[in-house]
Protein backbone atom coordinates (compact mmCIF):
# COMPACT_ATOMS: atom_id res chain seq x y z
CA UNK A 1 0.00 0.00 0.00
CA UNK A 2 1.03 3.82 -0.71
CA UNK A 3 1.12 5.85 1.95
CA UNK A 4 1.35 9.77 1.90
CA UNK A 5 3.15 11.56 4.81
CA UNK A 6 1.42 13.97 7.26
CA UNK A 7 1.52 17.41 6.73
CA UNK A 8 4.27 18.64 9.39
CA UNK A 9 1.67 20.94 10.72
CA UNK A 10 -2.00 21.80 10.97
CA UNK A 11 -4.15 24.64 12.12
CA UNK A 12 -6.08 24.40 15.05
CA UNK A 13 -9.95 22.78 14.98
CA UNK A 14 -11.73 26.49 14.77
CA UNK A 15 -15.02 24.70 16.38
CA UNK A 16 -17.47 28.25 16.57
CA UNK A 17 -16.70 28.02 12.28
CA UNK A 18 -18.21 24.68 12.32
CA UNK A 19 -21.28 25.36 11.67
CA UNK A 20 -20.64 28.15 9.24
CA UNK A 21 -18.75 26.08 7.22
CA UNK A 22 -21.30 22.76 7.27
CA UNK A 23 -24.24 24.88 6.59
CA UNK A 24 -23.43 25.67 2.78
CA UNK A 25 -24.59 22.09 1.94
CA UNK A 26 -27.54 21.44 0.13
CA UNK A 27 -30.50 23.08 -1.64
CA UNK A 28 -29.58 21.93 -4.82
CA UNK A 29 -31.39 22.52 -7.84
CA UNK A 30 -33.59 20.22 -10.04
CA UNK A 31 -32.71 20.59 -13.99
CA UNK A 32 -35.46 19.44 -16.49
CA UNK A 33 -33.95 17.20 -18.38
CA UNK A 34 -35.37 17.49 -21.79
CA UNK A 35 -32.89 16.60 -24.38
CA UNK A 36 -32.40 13.10 -23.71
CA UNK A 37 -36.44 12.96 -23.08
CA UNK A 38 -37.70 13.96 -26.72
CA UNK A 39 -38.81 10.53 -27.24
CA UNK A 40 -41.37 10.26 -24.12
CA UNK A 41 -44.37 10.89 -23.76
CA UNK A 42 -45.33 14.88 -23.14
CA UNK A 43 -46.79 14.44 -19.94
CA UNK A 44 -43.38 12.68 -18.69
CA UNK A 45 -41.11 14.80 -16.64
CA UNK A 46 -37.48 13.52 -15.70
CA UNK A 47 -35.13 16.30 -13.75
CA UNK A 48 -31.83 15.92 -12.28
CA UNK A 49 -30.83 16.51 -8.82
CA UNK A 50 -28.23 18.97 -9.29
CA UNK A 51 -25.87 17.50 -6.39
CA UNK A 52 -22.33 19.11 -7.93
CA UNK A 53 -23.59 22.44 -6.58
CA UNK A 54 -22.74 21.38 -3.22
CA UNK A 55 -19.25 22.98 -1.93
CA UNK A 56 -17.30 20.06 -2.89
CA UNK A 57 -18.83 19.31 -5.74
CA UNK A 58 -20.95 16.13 -4.92
CA UNK A 59 -23.93 14.79 -3.28
CA UNK A 60 -21.08 12.94 -0.44
CA UNK A 61 -21.24 16.68 0.63
CA UNK A 62 -24.41 15.95 2.23
CA UNK A 63 -23.57 12.98 4.89
CA UNK A 64 -19.94 13.89 5.34
CA UNK A 65 -21.49 17.12 6.63
CA UNK A 66 -23.88 15.14 9.14
CA UNK A 67 -21.00 12.74 9.98
CA UNK A 68 -18.86 15.78 11.10
CA UNK A 69 -21.56 17.69 13.08
CA UNK A 70 -22.79 14.21 14.73
CA UNK A 71 -18.42 13.58 16.10
CA UNK A 72 -18.16 16.87 17.20
CA UNK A 73 -21.44 16.57 19.11
CA UNK A 74 -20.58 13.49 20.38
CA UNK A 75 -16.92 14.64 21.36
CA UNK A 76 -15.91 11.96 19.39
CA UNK A 77 -13.80 14.34 17.31
CA UNK A 78 -11.44 16.90 18.40
CA UNK A 79 -8.15 18.43 18.63
CA UNK A 80 -5.87 15.91 18.09
CA UNK A 81 -7.61 13.11 16.88
CA UNK A 82 -7.91 12.33 13.38
CA UNK A 83 -10.78 11.54 11.03
CA UNK A 84 -10.42 7.91 9.23
CA UNK A 85 -12.34 6.69 6.17
CA UNK A 86 -12.35 4.47 2.94
CA UNK A 87 -13.79 6.41 -0.22
CA UNK A 88 -13.71 5.97 -4.14
CA UNK A 89 -13.51 9.66 -4.29
CA UNK A 90 -16.09 11.90 -3.73
CA UNK A 91 -16.41 11.05 -0.08
CA UNK A 92 -13.30 11.69 1.04
CA UNK A 93 -12.98 14.89 -1.38
CA UNK A 94 -16.00 16.05 0.97
CA UNK A 95 -14.56 15.07 4.06
CA UNK A 96 -10.81 16.30 3.39
CA UNK A 97 -12.50 20.40 2.17
CA UNK A 98 -14.48 20.62 5.97
CA UNK A 99 -11.26 19.34 7.48
CA UNK A 100 -8.89 21.61 5.40
CA UNK A 101 -11.53 23.96 6.80
CA UNK A 102 -12.09 23.11 10.21
CA UNK A 103 -8.27 22.19 10.98
CA UNK A 104 -8.78 18.83 11.10
CA UNK A 105 -6.18 15.79 10.69
CA UNK A 106 -7.66 13.46 7.76
CA UNK A 107 -6.91 9.77 6.93
CA UNK A 108 -8.14 8.19 3.70
CA UNK A 109 -7.71 4.95 1.75
CA UNK A 110 -8.42 5.07 -1.11
CA UNK A 111 -7.75 2.16 -4.26
CA UNK A 112 -5.56 3.20 -6.07
CA UNK A 113 -6.89 3.03 -9.86
CA UNK A 114 -9.18 6.16 -8.16
CA UNK A 115 -8.92 8.63 -11.25
CA UNK A 116 -5.78 11.22 -11.39
CA UNK A 117 -8.18 14.25 -10.93
CA UNK A 118 -9.64 12.58 -7.72
CA UNK A 119 -6.06 11.92 -6.13
CA UNK A 120 -4.98 15.34 -6.95
CA UNK A 121 -7.93 17.05 -5.54
CA UNK A 122 -7.59 14.86 -1.94
CA UNK A 123 -3.74 15.94 -1.75
CA UNK A 124 -4.15 19.53 -2.44
CA UNK A 125 -6.73 19.79 0.10
CA UNK A 126 -4.47 18.11 2.67
CA UNK A 127 -5.79 14.50 3.31
CA UNK A 128 -3.21 11.73 3.60
CA UNK A 129 -4.05 8.86 1.56
CA UNK A 130 -3.05 5.11 1.51
CA UNK A 131 -3.62 3.53 -1.76
CA UNK A 132 -5.18 0.16 -1.83
CA UNK A 133 -5.12 -2.87 -4.11
CA UNK A 134 -7.30 -1.73 -7.37
CA UNK A 135 -8.52 -4.94 -7.78
CA UNK A 136 -9.99 -5.29 -4.27
CA UNK A 137 -12.00 -1.80 -5.04
CA UNK A 138 -14.11 -0.23 -2.35
CA UNK A 139 -14.45 -3.15 -0.44
CA UNK A 140 -10.69 -3.36 0.09
CA UNK A 141 -10.25 -0.30 0.93
CA UNK A 142 -12.81 0.03 3.69
CA UNK A 143 -11.57 -3.46 5.25
CA UNK A 144 -7.75 -1.88 5.51
CA UNK A 145 -9.83 1.54 7.18
CA UNK A 146 -11.36 -0.91 9.67
CA UNK A 147 -7.62 -2.52 10.11
CA UNK A 148 -6.07 0.67 10.31
CA UNK A 149 -8.42 1.63 12.90
CA UNK A 150 -8.55 -1.05 15.22
CA UNK A 151 -4.51 -1.10 15.19
CA UNK A 152 -4.75 2.62 17.18
CA UNK A 153 -8.32 3.27 18.01
CA UNK A 154 -7.32 6.31 20.72
CA UNK A 155 -5.69 8.06 17.64
CA UNK A 156 -8.67 7.98 14.90
CA UNK A 157 -12.05 8.65 14.68
CA UNK A 158 -13.28 5.82 12.11
CA UNK A 159 -16.37 7.57 10.65
CA UNK A 160 -17.23 4.07 8.59
CA UNK A 161 -19.74 5.82 5.95
CA UNK A 162 -21.25 2.45 5.43
CA UNK A 163 -22.20 1.63 8.62
CA UNK A 164 -22.75 5.40 10.04
CA UNK A 165 -26.54 5.81 10.24
CA UNK A 166 -25.24 10.02 10.26
CA UNK A 167 -25.22 8.87 6.48
CA UNK A 168 -28.62 8.07 5.59
CA UNK A 169 -29.93 10.89 8.36
CA UNK A 170 -28.33 13.82 6.22
CA UNK A 171 -30.47 12.26 3.02
CA UNK A 172 -33.42 11.85 5.43
CA UNK A 173 -33.05 15.25 6.62
CA UNK A 174 -32.27 16.99 3.39
CA UNK A 175 -32.52 15.43 -0.07
CA UNK A 176 -35.90 13.74 0.48
CA UNK A 177 -37.69 17.42 1.75
CA UNK A 178 -35.82 19.54 -0.92
CA UNK A 179 -37.21 16.90 -3.48
CA UNK A 180 -40.63 16.52 -2.38
CA UNK A 181 -40.93 21.06 -1.53
CA UNK A 182 -39.32 20.91 -5.39
CA UNK A 183 -41.43 18.87 -7.03
CA UNK A 184 -44.31 20.27 -4.94
CA UNK A 185 -45.21 16.63 -3.68
CA UNK A 186 -45.58 15.85 -7.35
CA UNK A 187 -42.56 13.26 -7.58
CA UNK A 188 -43.99 9.82 -8.60
CA UNK A 189 -40.54 8.22 -8.87
CA UNK A 190 -37.38 8.65 -7.12
CA UNK A 191 -34.21 7.29 -8.69
CA UNK A 192 -30.85 6.95 -6.79
CA UNK A 193 -28.08 4.71 -7.05
CA UNK A 194 -26.08 2.37 -4.65
CA UNK A 195 -23.07 2.70 -2.96
CA UNK A 196 -23.51 3.72 0.61
CA UNK A 197 -26.84 3.16 0.01
CA UNK A 198 -27.77 6.25 2.19
CA UNK A 199 -29.28 8.65 -0.70
CA UNK A 200 -32.03 5.77 -1.16
CA UNK A 201 -32.24 5.04 2.34
CA UNK A 202 -32.49 8.05 3.70
CA UNK A 203 -34.32 10.37 1.00
CA UNK A 204 -37.15 7.15 0.48
CA UNK A 205 -38.07 6.94 3.86
CA UNK A 206 -38.59 10.58 4.06
CA UNK A 207 -40.61 10.32 0.89
CA UNK A 208 -42.50 7.34 2.67
CA UNK A 209 -43.15 9.18 5.83
CA UNK A 210 -44.17 12.41 4.26
CA UNK A 211 -47.42 10.27 2.12
CA UNK A 212 -45.51 10.25 -0.99
CA UNK A 213 -46.56 7.83 -3.48
CA UNK A 214 -43.53 7.94 -5.15
CA UNK A 215 -41.57 4.44 -6.15
CA UNK A 216 -38.44 4.22 -4.94
CA UNK A 217 -36.36 3.07 -8.05
CA UNK A 218 -32.65 1.57 -6.99
CA UNK A 219 -29.94 1.54 -9.29
CA UNK A 220 -26.75 -0.77 -9.51
CA UNK A 221 -24.60 -2.34 -11.93
CA UNK A 222 -25.51 -5.12 -14.17
CA UNK A 223 -22.33 -7.40 -12.67
CA UNK A 224 -19.77 -7.55 -10.21
CA UNK A 225 -17.01 -6.02 -13.12
CA UNK A 226 -17.85 -2.65 -13.82
CA UNK A 227 -16.74 0.92 -14.79
CA UNK A 228 -19.81 2.86 -12.53
CA UNK A 229 -17.71 4.29 -10.09
CA UNK A 230 -19.32 5.11 -6.24
CA UNK A 231 -21.73 2.21 -7.35
CA UNK A 232 -21.95 -1.19 -5.69
CA UNK A 233 -23.41 -4.61 -7.44
CA UNK A 234 -24.89 -5.40 -3.89
CA UNK A 235 -25.49 -9.50 -5.09
CA UNK A 236 -21.38 -10.05 -4.91
CA UNK A 237 -20.25 -7.41 -2.40
CA UNK A 238 -20.82 -6.71 1.45
CA UNK A 239 -24.34 -5.19 2.26
CA UNK A 240 -23.85 -1.81 3.93
CA UNK A 241 -24.74 -2.22 7.32
CA UNK A 242 -27.45 1.24 6.55
CA UNK A 243 -29.39 -0.02 3.82
CA UNK A 244 -32.88 -1.20 3.83
CA UNK A 245 -33.88 -3.83 1.49
CA UNK A 246 -37.39 -3.37 1.86
CA UNK A 247 -37.52 0.12 0.88
CA UNK A 248 -36.94 -0.15 -3.30
CA UNK A 249 -40.18 -0.93 -5.01
CA UNK A 250 -37.64 -1.96 -8.30
CA UNK A 251 -33.92 -2.31 -8.78
CA UNK A 252 -32.60 -1.06 -12.05
CA UNK A 253 -29.19 -2.74 -14.03
CA UNK A 254 -27.10 -0.60 -15.82
CA UNK A 255 -24.61 -1.97 -17.88
CA UNK A 256 -21.11 0.32 -17.74
CA UNK A 257 -21.41 0.95 -21.57
CA UNK A 258 -24.70 2.57 -21.84
CA UNK A 259 -23.84 4.90 -18.58
CA UNK A 260 -20.87 5.88 -20.71
CA UNK A 261 -23.00 6.93 -24.09
CA UNK A 262 -25.90 8.17 -21.59
CA UNK A 263 -22.91 10.76 -20.06
CA UNK A 264 -21.89 11.61 -23.42
CA UNK A 265 -25.54 12.22 -24.74
CA UNK A 266 -26.01 14.35 -21.54
CA UNK A 267 -23.43 16.41 -22.54
CA UNK A 268 -24.38 17.48 -26.52
CA UNK A 269 -28.00 16.88 -25.80
CA UNK A 270 -28.76 19.05 -22.49
CA UNK A 271 -25.10 20.49 -21.99
CA UNK A 272 -24.96 18.14 -18.39
CA UNK A 273 -21.52 17.22 -18.23
CA UNK A 274 -22.32 14.57 -15.32
CA UNK A 275 -20.36 11.88 -13.92
CA UNK A 276 -20.88 8.03 -14.69
CA UNK A 277 -23.51 7.05 -11.82
CA UNK A 278 -25.08 10.17 -12.56
CA UNK A 279 -25.16 8.63 -16.13
CA UNK A 280 -26.76 5.36 -15.04
CA UNK A 281 -29.42 6.87 -12.72
CA UNK A 282 -30.38 8.86 -15.96
CA UNK A 283 -30.32 5.21 -18.23
CA UNK A 284 -32.48 3.98 -14.84
CA UNK A 285 -35.13 6.95 -14.96
CA UNK A 286 -35.47 6.86 -18.65
CA UNK A 287 -35.47 3.21 -18.33
CA UNK A 288 -38.82 3.65 -16.32
CA UNK A 289 -39.83 6.52 -17.56
CA UNK A 290 -40.37 4.78 -21.51
CA UNK A 291 -43.68 2.60 -19.60
CA UNK A 292 -45.28 5.68 -18.59
CA UNK A 293 -48.12 8.26 -19.84
CA UNK A 294 -47.42 10.81 -16.75
CA UNK A 295 -44.70 10.85 -14.26
CA UNK A 296 -42.60 13.20 -12.44
CA UNK A 297 -39.49 11.00 -12.32
CA UNK A 298 -36.45 12.61 -10.41
CA UNK A 299 -32.71 11.06 -10.37
CA UNK A 300 -30.25 12.02 -8.26
CA UNK A 301 -26.86 13.35 -10.15
CA UNK A 302 -24.25 12.98 -7.43
CA UNK A 303 -21.65 14.68 -9.30
CA UNK A 304 -20.25 16.36 -12.36
CA UNK A 305 -18.09 15.15 -15.10
CA UNK A 306 -14.98 17.37 -13.62
CA UNK A 307 -13.41 14.55 -12.13
CA UNK A 308 -13.75 11.61 -15.44
CA UNK A 309 -12.54 13.96 -18.26
CA UNK A 310 -9.30 11.62 -18.37
CA UNK A 311 -11.33 8.46 -18.89
CA UNK A 312 -11.54 7.25 -22.17
CA UNK A 313 -15.10 6.61 -22.78
CA UNK A 314 -15.22 10.40 -23.53
CA UNK A 315 -13.42 9.88 -26.79
CA UNK A 316 -15.20 6.75 -28.26
CA UNK A 317 -17.85 7.46 -30.79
Amino acid sequence: MAIDALPITKPRLQEQAAEEVLSRVGGTPLIRLRGVTRHLHPDVEVWGKAEWHNPSGSVKDRPAAFILRQAFASGRLGRGRVLLDSTSGNMGIAYASFCAALGIYLHLMVPANASPERLTLLRLLGARLTLTDPLEGADGARAAAGDEATRDPDRYFYADQYSNPANWQAHYQTTGPEIFEQTGGRVTHFVAGLGTTGTLTGAGRFLRQAGSRALLVAVQPDGPMHGLEGLKHLATSPTPAIFDPTLPDMTVAVRTEDAHTMARRLAAEDGLLVGVSAAAAVVAALEVASGLERGVIVAVLPDSALKYLSEPFWRDE
